[in-house]
């Protein structure tokens, strides 16, 4: 009686820590840059993972067919916790900018918050919001995280 269970038992973890892996590669390995008909941006940095103090290139990309417009010269970027909380948004002027189809803007974060202190080990969210020529909100957000 001991060993069946006990296989069933192995069995079961076998199979769960497969599904989870498999999940989490899935998860790990989405696709950042997508390129679609109508209005679309996409945030791109060269991974998901980075280590404390590692300057992070993000890359905002038109990935639409037609132009996307912001408020700013930040492009909308904006760098939170996941809890929300505004961690680092570039300096940026209430000058409308464009982004056409195609084309891109590359921000580099050293990892420091507005207020000049360096950020913590964890989940950070980017985000990117604007609009298309017809008022409608585009937005995109990626996950990274900061170890140790």
């Amino acid at each position: 009686m001991f060993t069946k269970s006990l296989i069933i038992f192995v069995g079961i973890g076998i199979f769960s820590g497969l599904a989870i892996g498999i999940y989490l590669i899935d998860v790990k390995n989405t696709s950042q840059l997508v390129f679609v008909e109508g209005p679309s941006i996409s945030i791109v940095t060269e991974k998901f993972d980075f280590k404390k103090g590692e300057e992070i290139k993000i890359r905002i990309v038109n990935s639409g067919t037609v132009p996307i417009i912001f408020s700013d010269t930040s492009y909308g970027l904006r760098i939170t916790g996941l809890s929300g909380i505004l961690m680092y948004s570039p300096g940026s002027q209430p000058v409308v900018s464009q982004l056409e189809p195609g084309n891109e803007i590359e921000f580099l974060w050293d990892q420091t918050k507005d207020h000049g202190d360096f950020s913590l080990e964890g989940l950070y969210k980017i985000s990117s919001k604007g609009e298309d020529p017809d008022g409608n909100k585009v937005e995109k957000s990626t996950t990274i995280t900061i170890w140790k």
